[in-house]
């Protein structure tokens, strides 16, 4: 898949691919190969849903080949490395209160319900990235009936634990925050935690599992 490598700043470069739900695993893919084999003086490695950013230390780091590295990465990729990311499961209550639009969202595509849930159930879905708020996740891909574009007028107030999808993602949000994706449920789960280390409860690379609450 084609990509490339831009200076972004002195010390990072970032890698970008084209926008789409192929392109995501990009990403993702080229983290796990410079996690596998780090490159000396590199700190940090920041995905997103098409790209990379790749943060080193420019008095350690020998700029030229960093960069002559990561354009063969993306000239040739490396075979698919299994990433290190965890499995971890969600419990959500959906529908009514918790998730208000689940019904509209079902009526769009013509599914009930119930179906809506089992299909957002049975697929695991990877972290792609971590953005937009602190410890806020975006997790894909949905399938593709359920790939919806974002509400019309935003909520100026989504509650915290709200589990919404758009645009072919499911988003969690961690704290009450305003939003625009369709809300189908909510969960307990805590997100994000100033005081712990690592603060977020979800990395990039994590596979998530979202399960019906019974306790609810």
């Amino acid at each position: 898949m084609s990509g490339r490598v831009d200076p972004f700043g002195e010390a990072a470069f970032l890698i970008r691919w084209s926008s789409s739900s192929a392109a995501s695993s990009a990403p993702l893919a080229a983290m796990a190969a410079l996690e596998h084999d780090p490159p000396l003086g590199v700190l940090d490695l920041i995905p997103a849903i098409d790209s990379l950013l790749v943060c080193f230390d420019p008095l350690v780091t020998d700029r030229n080949q960093l960069l002559a590295r990561l354009e063969e990465l993306v000239r040739n990729p490396a075979p698919r490395i299994t990433s290190s990311g965890r499995k971890i499961t969600i419990p959500v209550r959906y529908g009514g209160d918790d998730g208000p639009d689940l019904n509209d969202v079902a009526k769009q595509i013509g599914l009930t319900p119930s179906e809506v849930i089992e299909l957002h159930t049975t697929t695991v879905q990877q972290v792609l990235m971590i953005g937009f708020a602190p410890g806020y996740p975006y997790l894909g891909w949905l399938p593709p009936v359920l790939h919806l574009p974002r509400r019309a007028t935003p909520r100026p107030a989504v509650p915290a634990g709200s589990v919404a999808i758009a645009a072919g993602m499911t988003g969690i949000y961690p704290t009450t925050l305003p939003g625009g994706w369709h809300l189908i449920g909510r969960t307990n789960v805590r997100l994000f935690d100033p005081s712990a280390d690592p603060p977020t409860l979800l990395r990039p690379g994590d596979l998530v599992q979202f399960v019906v609450d019974e306790s609810a």
